[in-house]
Parts: structure tokens; C-alpha cells; sequence
């Protein structure tokens, strides 16, 4: 059973292995035992598993450079009226 059970920061550091698909499949299994019991780990493995989501489809979009230089050019008129 020793072998089975893991602490929070060995369950944390398979999680993140997990991430990068370098976890082993033993390695995974003992995570999934941990996580069944342990809410603290479950809450960061749930955040990781966005922010891979996150890292991996970014959704930014960006401003055309002619908006940003009215933009910058309206910002500059408002500043000057301000002095």
C-alpha cells in the first residue's frame, strides 16, 4: 500500500509530468488514487488541466495598427489637454 499512496507534493509533481505527457502509467495510476481522496489536489490538477487548455489554444486577439494609432493619437490630444 506504501507504494500506492503518495503525499500532496509528489501528487503535484506527477500532475504537472502529466501535463508535458511524461508521466509514467504506474505514476498515473497513483494519481488517480490520490485524487480520489484528496480535494486540495484535485483543485490543482483541475486548474493545471486549464491552464494547459489555456497555454495550448490562446484565444487573443489583437488590435489592427491603425486603431491602436487613433488610438494612441486620441490618447495623446486628451493627455495634452490635461497639461
Amino acid at each position: 500500500m506504501s507504494k500506492i499512496k503518495l503525499e500532496c507534493h509528489e501528487a503535484n509533481h506527477i500532475c504537472d509530468k502529466n501535463q508535458y505527457k511524461e508521466a509514467s502509467f504506474w505514476e498515473k495510476v497513483k494519481l488517480t488514487i490520490h485524487l480520489i481522496y484528496c480535494r486540495a489536489c484535485q483543485k490543482y490538477t483541475k486548474r493545471n488541466v486549464k491552464l494547459t487548455k489555456l497555454v495550448k489554444n490562446p484565444k487573443v486577439e489583437t488590435l489592427d495598427t491603425s486603431i491602436k494609432d487613433n488610438l494612441k493619437e486620441a490618447f495623446e490630444k486628451e493627455l495634452a489637454k490635461q497639461q
